[in-house]
């Protein structure tokens, strides 16, 4: 299935896509895609409903985060040795760790507002997975059956204020808007490899991502159990694993950095894409 939320920002209402690429409106069956809503046996009567059912939802509507009521927005660093090679930075021993505020999330086609006094705004287009199952401490052997499904995010980051400001990465990388996150769940059963997905961006037409989730140095599982010693994982938790080289702040001869009136445009294999148009905050 392919599930997602429409609607204007902080309402949106649960749909999912059908055969044709009309939205059907889920609302009469669910109040959200969050939460015990995201659970196996909840997505498995979902699975069991008919589509042409349900009521079309009219085209043109807003795509809003393809996951309500997030309660973690965990991010994974450096987990493509030839992106963490672009970074001058070596490649870890044990996944990177930091995290989005929630204020970051919009919708997949939102616009990202870079920062006042920002000069160094980053994209970088990254595989989302979204937790169905919670736990803690989770057998990596087990830890693919708590996985909901997976989406595309655009892990936005500002690189002065990540690297050059003191403390941690988080300060650059939850900005107000700089989590764009679908258009779509796409749960797990209709992504039997998530390590074999090509995974692009670019930014006004030109091409500066062109990845592959095979080159990942931390797989799913693994990533899902390392963070479960930590936390535990509830419902809804999306965590975003990384990103592949082709930042602009590893561009030659000279980093590129994003400034206004600028579009990205990316997406994953499956998973769909994404369109942002960058404005001033």
């Amino acid at each position: 299935m392919k599930l997602l939320r429409y609607g204007a920002p902080g309402h949106e209402k649960p749909g999912l896509l059908d055969s044709t690429g009309a939205i059907r409106d889920l609302s009469g069956v669910i109040g959200d895609i969050a939460g015990d809503a995201l659970l196996p046996e909840s997505l498995a009567r979902l699975a069991k409903l008919d589509p042409s059912t349900l009521p079309a939802v009219p085209a043109g509507e807003r795509i809003g985060p393809c996951v309500g009521r997030i309660g973690k927005f965990i991010c994974i660093g450096l987990n493509y040795a030839d992106h963490a090679a672009e970074s001058n930075l070596p490649v870890p021993g044990e996944p990177v760790v930091f995290n989005k505020w929630l204020s970051a999330v919009v919708g997949p086609n939102d616009d990202v507002r870079i920062p006042r006094g920002s000069k160094k705004t980053d994209w970088e287009v990254e595989l989302g997975v979204v937790i169905g199952k919670g736990g803690a401490y989770i057998d990596e052997a087990d830890a693919m059956s708590h996985v909901a499904g997976y989406c595309v995010i655009n892990d936005v980051s500002e690189r002065e204020y990540q690297i050059e400001r003191g403390g941690t990465w988080d300060k650059g990388k939850g900005c107000d808007t700089f989590g764009p996150i679908g258009p779509w769940l796409v749960t797990a059963d209709e992504v039997p490899d998530p390590h074999k997905l090509p995974l692009w961006l670019e930014v006004d037409g030109k091409r500066y991502q062109n990845g592959n989730t095979s080159t990942m140095v931390f797989k799913v599982g693994e990533i899902v159990s390392y963070l479960s010693r930590f936390m535990s994982l509830q419902p809804g938790d999306v965590i975003s694993t990384g990103t592949p080289p082709g930042v602009g702040m590893g561009q030659k001869p000279e980093p590129v950095y994003l400034r206004a009136g600028q579009v990205m445009r990316l997406g994953i294999e499956g998973l769909g894409e994404q369109q942002q148009r960058t404005v001033d905050a």
